[in-house]
């Protein structure tokens, strides 16, 4: 299994719109950046992946769950573009705001500090394990 971590601003698409969709889940639609289209098609059904807001809160909100692996994004007409459904898992107890992380020398690597503008990115193992024990929630 691999992790990820999929940014959303609140205001867009929010934790509880998430919640909302249930076990349908929603397409991650709308990625506009081929390296995060890259990622999306390395994703297989039972990947975990962090939910974070972005914008004003910057924080991982909650555990999501691939559930379609990568097809054409529903929203763009040339074929260009790939998504993956995700399902939301579980909130965490305490979010991890993204100073937190960055204040955090065992995340220094990871990809949200060195790229936070990126929409879908991969996690390390041990940075999965580290950011749910900071959130209240077993990895």
């Amino acid at each position: 299994m691999a992790y990820w971590l999929f940014k959303s601003e609140p205001n867009t698409w929010s934790w509880d719109d998430q919640v909302a969709k249930g076990e349908e889940g929603e397409e991650w639609d709308g990625v506009r950046n081929h390296l995060a289209k890259n990622q999306m098609q390395a994703m297989k059904v039972g990947d975990l992946g962090f939910f974070y807001h972005s914008v004003n809160e910057k924080q991982v909100v909650g555990i999501v769950k691939v559930i379609a692996e990568a097809h054409p994004d529903s929203k763009d007409g040339t074929g260009t573009w790939y998504c993956v459904d995700i399902a939301a898992v579980k909130p965490f107890k305490t979010p991890v705001t993204l100073d937190t992380i960055k204040k955090t020398p065992e995340l220094a690597d990871m990809m949200l500090v060195k790229n936070s503008r990126l929409s879908v990115q991969p996690v390390k193992d041990e940075e999965w394990k580290l950011v749910c024990e900071m959130g209240g929630v077993t990895a």
